[in-house]
């Protein structure tokens, strides 16, 4: 079976989420989106580990589904957890996502976890614990668990940030780094990206949303080719069977909020090579850059731009639906006829993964407009312009240029 997996969410509970955050809105924007199984996020939490016990109920083996309706959509229990301590003489910012087969063993790890810090304050806590301890929790708790360093790039939260992490996983993990069989590249980096470091052969990569909103999950996703359950996805992961596991579906990383260097308040965006004329330092304001994921990569890379390791999972970089059809229209993403194309496009041809990979150019055309099957077409062929996003601002995605849209004129048509 070909599904779609998007593992990395957070809840209602978590800071800076939507309130819709709830298990009936993901699941009504799993099956928009096309993501067949879908992370709970934040098991952590009492609230929402309540929700997930009251309201969701056993499926395939390690799976749930909501209790009402009869729903495809599939949940996978998983949560984020932010580690922050001290080792090897600096303080460490580590973000970790804990996949769990069973509520018994999410019951495990969270009695464990409730002795070391507050799990009532956020969805995702902040622990003082040394990643390779809570590796050590969730392991013990059950062996089928799996360990993912989240969003391995990003400055200032991950297992590689140039802020607070580490130069290798056996700097991190130690002994434990044999149990580490995945990263998720987050949005800022792809797989070619992470191709260049050795060390990571034998490493999966997935991709993941880190939704904060119903609409952005399946930003990032992973697409399989096994049966539905907790093991075979876990198995697919760790390259068991190799064709289990198609490809990841990324953002173009320069769209990512940390991929160049740079500083927010001074408004400077800058590649690798020109920080290092700068010393890395911001020549506005005189204070370190934000160093991003693509400098910190070619700092660690030993393989050349380019090098695709043996084992590598493929990947296909799109951008969402919504986006294109903003970018075709030559509107703002909050206009109100981007929601009326994206809702009649998913109406009539099917879920927003189906429309960005296979729907025909002929059949986008007939229910919006030529000029969003362009956007399509041009998305799916690499064929954009993109100022990088640095120092947690999106970088801003150009599909048509500014003298295409400034021709363009669109005659009224009824959608519904």
């Amino acid at each position: 079976m070909i599904f779609a997996g998007d593992f990395h969410i957070h809840s209602k509970f978590s800071r800076a989420t939507s309130p819709s955050m709830d298990l009936e809105n993901l699941d009504r924007w799993a099956r928009i989106k096309g993501i067949k199984v879908l992370g709970t996020g934040d098991f952590t939490h009492p609230a929402w580990f309540g929700d997930i016990k009251e309201k969701l109920s056993p499926a395939e083996r390690g799976l749930f589904k909501l209790k009402n309706g009869d729903s495809p959509t599939r949940f996978i229990l998983t949560s984020e957890i932010s580690c922050i301590y001290s080792k090897g003489g600096k303080v460490r910012k580590v973000h970790i996502i804990v996949f769990a087969p069973s509520i018994n063993a999410v019951e495990k790890i969270n009695e464990k976890l409730n002795q070391i810090g507050n799990l009532h304050s956020d969805g995702r806590p902040i622990l003082g614990l040394d990643a390779k301890e809570l590796a050590k929790i969730v392991l013990d708790a059950d062996e089928n668990c799996l360990v993912v360093p989240a969003h391995a790039w990003t400055p200032w939260f991950s297992v590689f940030g140039s802020k607070s992490g580490f130069n290798s996983l056996e700097e991190c993990f130690e002994d434990y780094t044999k149990y580490i069989y995945t990263i998720e590249t987050g949005l800022s980096s792809d797989p070619a990206m992470n191709w260049r470091l050795a060390q990571l052969d034998k490493i999966t990569l997935i991709s993941n949303s880190d939704a904060h909103s119903p609409k952005k999950i399946g930003r990032e996703a992973n697409i399989f080719d096994t049966e539905l359950s907790y093991d075979a996805i876990v198995d697919a992961i760790k390259l068991k069977d190799k064709t289990k596991f198609l490809y990841t579906i990324e953002f173009f990383p320069e769209e990512g909020k940390y991929h160049y260097d740079g500083h927010a308040l001074c408004n400077l965006s800058l590649s690798p090579e020109q920080s290092k004329k700068y010393n890395n330092i911001c020549p506005k304001c005189g204070k370190p850059l934000v160093i991003g994921v693509l400098n910190r990569v070619e700092e660690l890379a030993d393989s050349p731009e380019g090098f695709v390791p043996k084992n590598s999972i493929p990947f296909k970089s799109l951008i969402p639906l919504e986006e294109i059809i903003a970018d075709s229209m030559g509107v703002s993403l909050a206009s109100k006829e981007v929601g009326r194309h994206y809702n009649n496009l998913i109406k009539n041809l099917g879920s927003e993964f189906k429309i960005l990979l296979d729907v025909s150019r002929q059949d986008i055309a007939k229910i919006s407009l030529p000029e969003i099957a362009e956007g399509v077409m041009r998305v799916r062929e690499g064929k954009v312009n993109i100022a990088p996003g640095y120092d947690g601002v999106y970088g801003k995605i150009k599909i048509f240029s500014d003298r295409e849209n400034n021709k363009k004129s669109y005659p009224q048509k009824t959608l519904f």
